[in-house]
């Protein structure tokens, strides 16, 4: 079973930083997960939410602010908020990145680096592109068949299923309260891998460790 750390280590470090990165590979995961949202000069930055509020403490909407101010905030006082091409940088093919697009708008220019990376030597397994929009993924499906794709869902596992197998979907991501041994093995019955957001406590990691899935999103990556 994989163990990918939900927007870096983030039960430990400011989420979506390169710390929390940096944290969630010393801690021996299997893969990292991140959002990334536009900048309005076309950057892909790295950053969980629409506005800036929460985690800067300064208003703001991504969209509407360009790469260089946005990177002029500070993530709980200390972080930069890095670009997806920095996090790459670091990562360095050590670990699988999991890019969750927040905008529909995302799916192109992700689509183009991840095509750049894979030129200087990565793989496309390196790669898993997932979101709650589904335009998207049938967006970046269009752009490039070669990119791996994830489904979310909160809600219906049956449109989910159906969705992902409408664009040949590789994976899965259902919120994990939605599942049972009976759900498990349909869905692995339709040859989609099965990877489980987001997983804290260890009584859950246990539980859902036992209906076979392929990989937990958690917070905490040395609980599993």
């Amino acid at each position: 079973m994989q163990i990918i750390a939900h927007r870096g280590a983030k039960g430990y470090v400011s989420e979506n930083t390169i710390a929390a990165f940096r944290k969630a590979l010393e801690m021996g995961a299997d893969g990292i997960e991140l959002d990334v949202h536009l900048s309005s000069d076309g950057q892909i930055m790295v950053f969980h939410d629409e506005h800036t509020d929460r985690l800067t403490g300064v208003s703001g909407t991504v969209k509407d602010m360009a790469c260089d101010d946005l990177q002029k905030l500070k993530v709980d006082l200390h972080h930069e908020i890095p670009t997806l091409a920095k996090v790459l940088d670091f990562v360095d093919k050590r670990c699988l990145v999991n890019i969750e697009l927040k905008v529909e708008a995302a799916a192109r220019p992700v689509t183009q680096l991840i095509e750049k990376y894979v030129s200087e030597g990565w793989n496309y397994d390196h790669f898993l592109v997932s979101s709650f929009d589904w335009t998207a993924l049938q967006e970046i499906r269009n752009r490039n068949p070669k990119i791996p794709l994830g489904v979310l869902t909160e809600t219906d596992l049956d449109l989910a299923i159906g969705f992902a197998k409408s664009i040949n979907a590789e994976t899965l991501h259902p919120y994990f309260h939605l599942l049972d041994e009976a759900s498990v093995k349909k869905i692995k019955a339709e040859n989609l891998r099965l990877y489980v957001w987001t997983v804290n406590e260890p009584e859950d990691i246990s539980r859902i460790e036992n209906f076979g899935i392929d990989g937990i999103i958690t917070d905490f990556p040395d609980r599993a």
